[in-house]
């Protein structure tokens, strides 16, 4: 995370997601046009090439994210899992698009993961999911993001297939979407509920590991939790996710400690 911190004055005007709404990123008044994306020439392959400075670790980390979660990084007793907790918004929160993904701002939660206590600075999401489970990928994966007071940041993950009732919040999102379908667009959400969500955390076992932020600029030190157990979203729900979010997922890196797959190119090549 030290790394992380020492870059931050080439980050101004650059928008990254997964850290966007922290005090590493914090909001800007007017929502900032992309500088990165997921096709062509601003896709993930050429994210290093952006921008060589702040994105290094796209390239040359070797703590990518997302990652194969196998059972080797499976603590399947929910014993283990952090505490979470993710207050109901009787008031609704801002849910807004930033052209490479939709996110909500203004939920509260906290997260306490080996005795460090981080809040809830926004959660966002991904078509299709970025993490896989053992070689399988879902329809979509929610990110919620949370920071200390020592800046460093923790995600939990849930992977999101299609079948049944949505969990909520997801049918409430998705009710709202056809409100931002543009860049920069910004609403207010209906009353958010978290109940169902956290009692399914609570009670399935988890993924953990160390890795990166999924965006530019790839910064590693990032606590990763992932939900063992897929949550449920229903069909037409999860159609108005993908119609809005489009492709906005990172290609799966390799295992932590593993060369980064661009510098095993790139050394290949010479």
């Amino acid at each position: 995370m030290a790394r992380f911190l020492s870059i931050l004055p080439l980050l101004a005007g650059a928008l990254a997601h997964e850290h966007h709404g922290t005090s590493l990123f914090p909001r800007a008044a007017a929502v900032a046009p992309p500088t990165f994306g997921y096709h062509g020439l601003t896709g993930p392959l050429n994210w290093f090439n952006l921008n060589q400075t702040a994105n290094e670790m796209c390239a040359k980390g070797t703590h990518q994210s997302p990652i194969d979660l196998s059972q080797s990084f499976l603590l399947a007793d929910a014993s283990s899992n952090p505490q979470i907790s993710l207050s109901a918004a009787p008031h609704g929160a801002e849910f807004i698009n930033l052209g490479t993904t939709v996110e909500v701002m203004g939920a509260n939660g906290t997260l306490v993961k080996n005795g460090k206590t981080s809040k809830l600075a926004q959660f966002h999401f991904h078509s299709p999911s970025e993490h896989s489970i053992n070689g399988v990928y879902y329809p979509l994966e929610v990110h919620f993001v949370f920071q200390a007071d020592d800046a460093s940041l923790s995600v939990v993950g849930f992977v999101i297939d299609i079948g049944g009732s949505s969990f909520e919040p997801l049918g409430t999102l998705a009710a709202s979407l056809d409100e931002i379908p543009q860049h920069g667009n910004e609403t207010i959400t209906k009353p958010l509920d978290f109940a169902r969500l956290e009692r399914h955390f609570k009670k399935f076992g988890t993924y953990q590991y160390s890795g990166s932020l999924t965006t530019p600029p790839c910064s590693e030190g990032v606590a990763w939790t992932v939900s063992a157990k897929p949550i449920a979203v229903d069909m037409r729900s999860f159609n108005a996710f993908r119609d809005v979010l489009k492709f906005n997922a990172r290609y799966t890196q390799n295992n932590p400690d593993g060369v980064n797959l661009l510098q095993n190119i790139a050394d290949t090549l010479h």
